[in-house]
């Protein structure tokens, strides 16, 4: 009997040692503490005090046709999107952003070799976007269907001009 206590003591001896061992190790940082950094500076906005208001893109979306469904989705300053759904699968996501006071933004239409519908635009990944102005034009697939070819499409099918205009 003395010697099973013996063993049960080594053993939680041994696990104490290893629970402070690994919960000492500092932590990896995460994938978002560079943006949390950048984002918490004193004078740092996320979105800029002289932003469009969300509902001012609302009539710049194209309208639902051709067996596709238009639900928006979200609305803030600056911010519009609505989700372009199919047979009741959403398919994509439509969005209009203000860049206006995020830094370096429109940056990288300035080198944008591609045109869609006579603004600059860009593809990454499963998106497409074109910029107006100062307003950032995106469509995402979140249907792997629904292809660039359909995004530049529903990009077109904004209303570019009108959202030119709102500046």
């Amino acid at each position: 009997m003395l010697f099973s206590n013996w063993r049960g003591s080594i053993f939680a001896l041994m696990l104490s040692v290893a629970l402070l061992l690994t919960g000492c190790q500092p932590k990896a940082p995460s994938q978002f503490s560079q943006a949390q950094q950048d984002s918490s500076k004193k004078g740092v906005t996320a979105v800029a005090k002289d932003a469009t208001q969300g509902s001012e893109f609302n009539k710049f979306f194209p309208r639902a046709a051709n067996g596709y469904a238009r639900t928006f989705s979200q609305e803030k300053k600056g911010f519009a999107e609505a989700k372009l759904n199919k047979d009741g699968k959403n398919v994509a996501m439509l969005s209009i952003n203000d860049t206006t006071g995020i830094p370096g933004s429109a940056q990288k239409y300035a080198a944008a070799t591609e045109k869609i519908a006579g603004y600059p635009a860009t593809n990454l990944g499963n998106q497409t976007a074109v910029l107006v102005g100062k307003y950032q034009v995106k469509v995402q697939s979140r249907d792997p269907l629904f292809d660039k070819t359909d995004r530049q499409a529903w990009l077109q099918k904004f209303d570019l001009k009108g959202l030119e205009k709102l500046q």
